[in-house]
């Protein structure tokens, strides 16, 4: 089967997958990234706080903060000074994750949910209408 028959989202997912693979999110412990898509038949659903939750079954009091990708992602796509080869390519490597994440979603958000083992969530719709993107989980004490 040739890419130009495969599902628009299956390419989106494997773009994400390749562009996040052998990354671990930076904080107290790091974990990996996983991709995901939700897909919705008939509605254009509206990136909120409420289809969050919905989707990931979370009671409607749980605590979550929605904020923009490039706050989130500043700390890992800036280089420092003090950085070595090996750190100047993971910024190398997440500046592409967020490209890859720009050019193929649009009204992209990050969702933290819960205290100390935060839940990550960044997400934004598909060409489809659909909600594709990606998972992980920081530590914050």
């Amino acid at each position: 089967m040739s890419d130009s028959s495969q599902n628009p989202n299956q390419i989106l997912l494997e773009k994400l997958k390749q562009a996040s693979s052998n990354l671990l999110f930076p904080s107290e412990s790091e974990y990996p990234f996983d991709v995901f898509l939700w897909k919705f038949i008939a509605d254009k659903p509206e990136i909120n706080r409420e289809l969050i939750l919905k989707q990931l079954e979370k009671p409607s009091d749980t605590q979550i903060e929605i904020v923009e990708i490039d706050p989130f992602f500043e700390i890992a796509t800036t280089e420092q000074d003090w950085h070595g080869e090996e750190e100047k390519e993971t910024v190398k490597k997440y500046q592409s994750l967020v490209k890859v994440i720009k050019e193929n979603l649009t009204e992209i958000k990050v969702a933290r949910i819960g205290k100390i083992e935060i839940d990550i969530y960044i997400l934004g719709k598909t060409a489809s209408n659909d909600i594709a993107g990606l998972s992980t989980k920081v530590i914050e004490t």
